[in-house]
């Protein structure tokens, strides 16, 4: 079996890569570093391909842009993959104002190339979409909030937001109007041309291996600053704005269960869920408990569109896919990327937390 994953450098990417590589799959991995031009070096992604290509005996790398469409066609009328996994992005909705030609080229042009050339060449293999929440811009804003000592959470006491959640009349930031567009043609592709095409609209994604940076991936960024010691900036709402966390490896083996069992146009929202949720706050004060203090400085200007609590309903996704649960815990979370944070700064194996089967729940 072939898999073919765009952004196999990336967070997603990467793990699926070497999930689908230890189940036996062939995998071609296309990724051409964007994230370099993107976030500059620290977030360059040449040492998770190098990582890829030495450990993984059936990955192939290929360096292709996505927005070449011909390049694309010619892939994937070569390879015939039995998969694909459409993980390549620019992912941040705080960049995406000042490049909003690149970002809509990647994000939705880069897309309609992937599902037009898989509509020709492979129409029967399941397609798997990473879609974002900001497809709902800043409307989870609007559902009832109540502010605690530490977070804010759902003042109606809703486990998290679902699909029903309307995607209209709302600010998105270019970067979720150009992947909301993306979302769309995914949805249409599966339901007008009844392809198996799946939408997962994730939250916070995250791993050792995240090259995350100040406008994407806090949680590891927040982990580096404190492992290294470097001061992080709070923007707004206290600190106390909320996110749900999900590690790649759990993202990756949805994916293989969505494979097993495709649906045509089907949308979930992904994500950590209430378990794995906690404000800056919060994990600043994890952090701190496992030794490593945060020196932190608050700007009273939040992001434009920020979400002020956003925690993912998984029922759906549960309930399509019975055999998924979530194996990886936020503190086994956090503490997983801390080690790698150390073993890179240290250039020595780090005794922080366990090894990554250890601090699996």
């Amino acid at each position: 079996m072939k898999a073919l994953i765009t952004g196999s450098g990336g967070l997603i990417g990467s793990a699926c890569a070497r999930v689908f590589s230890e189940a036996g799959w062939n995998v071609v991995g296309v990724d051409n570093n964007m994230r370099r031009y993107f976030f500059g070096e620290q977030g360059s992604i040449e040492p998770t391909v190098q990582s890829l290509g030495a450990s993984l005996p059936g990955y192939r790398h290929i360096k292709l842009d996505i927005r070449d469409r011909e390049g694309i066609r010619d892939l994937i009328a070569a390879e015939r993959p039995e998969f694909i996994i459409h993980a390549a992005a620019q992912p941040s909705h705080d960049k995406a104002a000042s490049i909003p030609y690149e970002d809509f080229d990647v994000n939705a042009v880069g897309t309609l190339n992937l599902l037009v050339a898989a509509r020709d060449f492979c129409r029967d293999a399941p397609f798997c979409f990473l879609s974002t929440n900001k497809v709902y811009g800043d409307r989870p804003n609007s559902l009832p909030l109540a502010e605690g000592a530490t977070r804010y959470d759902y003042a109606d006491g809703r486990d998290g937001v679902d699909e029903k959640m309307s995607i209209d009349s709302s600010l998105h930031s270019l970067f979720g109007a150009s992947k909301l567009a993306a979302d769309v043609l995914c949805q249409e592709f599966g339901r007008y041309f009844q392809m198996p095409v799946g939408v997962f609209r994730a939250g916070c994604m995250t791993g050792p291996q995240h090259a995350a940076v100040e406008l994407h991936g806090y949680l590891a960024y927040l982990t580096d600053c404190a492992v290294s010691g470097r001061e992080y900036t709070i923007f707004g709402y206290k600190g106390k704005q909320v996110r749900d966390q999900i590690h790649c490896d759990d993202v990756a083996r949805l994916f293989m269960e969505f494979f097993k069992a495709p649906r045509c146009g089907e949308v979930y929202n992904l994500g950590g869920g209430r378990a794995n949720s906690a404000s800056i706050l919060e994990t600043i004060g994890m952090l701190e408990t496992m030794g490593f203090p945060v020196r932190s400085h608050y700007r009273p200007d939040n992001r434009l569109g920020d979400h002020i609590c956003y925690i993912t309903d998984l029922k759906k996704l549960r309930s399509h896919f019975p055999g998924w649960t979530i194996q990886y815990g936020l503190e086994a979370i956090v503490a997983e990327i801390a080690t790698a944070r150390l073993q890179m700064n240290s250039g020595e194996r780090a005794t922080c937390g366990a090894n990554r089967e250890a601090i699996r729940h």
